[in-house]
């Protein structure tokens, strides 16, 4: 199976897509942020700025593959806690749009929700449903998502409801450095496809990290993780002082040295101190930095504002492309492929997208 086109919900600043972009899949991604679609313009990345909920499968008919991550916030340790709070609402809504009930008293229902921003994570079943319904011209080839670890239990509802529908579905929590990404982070990931074959996760091409034990122990069948420094163009050792986590807490403070993974890179990550081994304050990591702990590639073109959280937000490329292949039925990529992820493009003048003249771009690889 080679792909169409992808369309992206919540694009954010593009992880996913530069993923299948360096595969060589089309994509067009939707994303409501300005500043995440500042940086996708600027990477020449195919980019429709509204809401998705405005939107629907007909749209974007050449597209066959659907991938999305909805917005974490209110799922996450950190955020709000509104989507953990109402885990039980949303596989009840769940059940009712599987069970096609009317689309508006639904809509009413989820406008009730204590935040607005949990009922997003329906979305991508919504667009399933439509394109399954004969909203378009077929149902999905195949079906991407990814979240939060508290989102599992809705990925896990989802996957009930596309094997009704034909899809051989797999769900589960992948940690991003078991995938070459030089971060410790946990992901939890759909992936359906329809082509009459199993589909399952992407098997791990790396070692798991775990505090204490060295990178060369464990299974020799699989590489070491990848440290800060592997990815860093930094010349002497550092250590990382991160306040993710720790409510404020300094004795709870994580560290992490330049020999370890990166601890999850969110919104906050310029404010982790960066020192010497004897504790000589050193330059913060720059976004560029930040964005190689992410697996992006060391030029790609940040723009707008609020980056790090563009960044923090974004699916590592890396493991996406690892996804991608997975939901495709391919082999996992190559070292080529993956080495490819190091350098970004030259980008062309983006031209006008028929949707309401909102901006699509085209990119050409150095």
């Amino acid at each position: 199976m080679h792909p169409v086109r992808i369309v992206d919900l919540f694009a954010g600043p593009g992880g996913l897509d530069v993923a299948a972009e360096k595969l060589g899949i089309s994509t067009i991604g939707i994303e409501w942020d300005a500043s995440a679609c500042e940086t996708r313009r600027a990477a020449g990345l195919s980019t429709v700025e509204d809401d998705v909920r405005l939107h629907g499968p007909s749209d974007f008919p050449e597209a066959d593959v659907l991938a999305g991550g909805p917005p974490c916030q209110t799922f996450t340790v950190a955020g709000t806690g509104a989507g953990r709070r109402a885990l039980d609402d949303v596989l009840g809504f769940v059940k009712r749009m599987v069970a096609r009930e009317d689309r508006e008293e639904i809509d009413r229902d989820l406008a009730k929700l204590e935040d607005e921003r949990t009922g997003l994570v329906l979305e991508p079943l919504r667009w399933a449903l439509e394109a399954i319904d004969g909203k378009r011209n077929t149902a999905y080839r195949a079906i991407v998502l990814e979240q939060v670890p508290a989102v599992l239990p809705v990925w896990e509802a989802y996957a009930r409801a596309l094997e009704d529908e034909g899809y051989s579905v797999d769900c589960g929590i992948l940690c991003t450095e078991e995938y070459g990404v030089p971060q410790t982070r946990r992901r939890a990931v759909l992936i359906a496809g329809n082509r009459g074959e199993p589909v399952v996760l992407p098997r791990p091409t790396h070692r798991p990290y775990r505090k204490g034990i060295p990178r060369e122990a464990g299974d020799q069948s699989l590489l070491p993780w990848r440290s800060m420094a592997d990815v860093l163009d930094r010349q002497s050792p550092f250590l990382v002082i991160s306040n993710y986590g720790t409510g404020g807490d300094p004795k709870a403070r994580g560290r992490r040295s330049s020999s370890q993974p990166s601890t999850t890179v969110t919104g906050k990550i310029s404010r982790n101190r960066v020192v010497s081994p004897d504790g000589v304050e050193l330059n913060r990591f720059s976004l560029a930095e930040a964005g190689c702990l992410q697996s992006f590639p060391v030029d790609y073109p940040w723009s707008g504002k609020d980056v790090a959280q563009q960044i923090g937000n974004a699916v590592p490329p890396r493991l996406a492309m690892h996804i991608l292949c997975a939901a495709f039925g391919w082999d996992p990529p190559s070292d080529e492929l993956l080495q490819s992820l190091r350098k970004w493009t030259s980008v062309v003048p983006p031209k006008e997208h028929s949707l309401g003249g909102q901006v699509e771009g085209s990119l050409e690889y150095i």
